[in-house]
């Protein structure tokens, strides 16, 4: 009878030693780290990530990060490069070739010809006198004293530092180009962040004909209609050029009620809110979200110049998927 393996030792030695080794990466920083992030900044093409087997999958990632941060980048696999995918690297590139030992052969098979292009390449490796090493431009060292595998095959600790150290660079490099989270966005535009950073309240108020709107010496009751008509649970109230003078909700009529005001023949100028919130048409919707929690309201007037151009609710951005 086969004794109960103790799975929960095994996972915090396998995290501690991949952390242990995560921590002193930052140790091995420095010159090399500055020269391969000034050298992907001033890249006039695209950064390109090689790397076979695991470290392919690591250099995915690498790739795949960059890109969404403002380096332009993409993967290719050095076996297919060897068969007609290298005519994907240009002159203008530069390389990033990523292989533990340093010595897998479909990756130093492109030394050659990356050196006859001069195209520059940075290597990324776990031992700096290895010919992937030796032939690179630039060398990140990436040791490690161990892998978490306990037979010691499995790339694991060593995948892991490498994951690391791919996005120390691609943040770096996010920091110096001043790249911000509108850029991100367009990067994503199909996602929820997305949607959070590229939507305006232009894009999602409530303008033209839906626009509740009265003027000041309109009569409660008939303001209570136009709110009804438009059902957005509020009315603007304007002025003859057009100018915003207030605004009557909800909120507003309860409190008229409670006070036994005469709904026929007050005049909503007596009952309305004047210095209501307004917001930007150019406003992101996720700061008109903010701005809704912050003041505890559920819609916005949307100004230009003063003059109502739409209504921006809480209900709109649950619905984009702002929320």
């Amino acid at each position: 009878m086969s004794h109960p393996h103790d799975f929960l030792a095994s996972a915090q030695r396998t995290i501690r030693i991949e952390a242990d080794a995560v921590a002193a990466l930052q140790q091995q920083l420095g010159e090399h780290f500055n020269a391969a992030c000034q050298l992907m900044l001033n890249c006039t093409g695209r950064v390109v990530v090689i790397g076979m087997g695991k470290s392919g999958h690591i250099g995915n990632k690498i790739a795949a990060t960059l890109a969404s941060t403002g380096t332009p980048s993409f993967f290719v696999h050095p076996a297919e490069a060897s068969h007609g995918d290298m005519g994907m690297i240009t002159a203008a590139d530069v390389v990033l070739a990523l292989s533990n030992s340093g010595e897998t052969p479909e990756v130093l098979n492109l030394i050659p010809l990356l050196k006859r292009l001069r195209i520059p390449l940075i290597s990324m490796t776990g031992n700096a006198s290895s010919s992937l090493a030796t032939a690179a431009d630039i060398h990140i060292t990436l040791s490690i004293d161990e892998e978490a595998c306990p037979l010691g095959l499995a790339p694991t600790t060593s995948t892991t530092v490498a994951l690391v150290m791919g996005d120390a660079l691609a943040v770096a490099l996010l920091e110096a180009r001043g790249f911000t989270a509108e850029d991100f966005a367009f990067s994503h535009p199909g996602g929820s962040l997305g949607r959070r950073l590229l939507l305006r309240a232009r894009d999602l108020m409530h303008g033209g004909e839906q626009l509740p709107q009265v003027s000041p010496d309109t009569l409660l009751r008939d303001s209570l209609l136009e709110i009804t008509r438009k059902g957005l649970g509020l009315t603007t109230v304007t002025d003859e050029s057009g100018q915003l003078c207030g605004i009557f909700t909800d909120g507003d009529l309860r409190r008229a009620l409670d006070q036994r005001l005469d709904l026929h023949s007050l005049p909503i100028s007596d009952v309305m809110t004047r210095g209501c919130k307004t917001i930007n048409p150019e406003l992101l919707a996720a700061e008109a979200l903010n701005l809704m929690e912050q003041w505890s309201i559920t819609a916005l007037v949307v100004v230009e110049q003063n003059k109502p151009v739409g209504i921006l609710h809480m209900h709109d951005l649950i619905k984009a998927g702002v929320v």
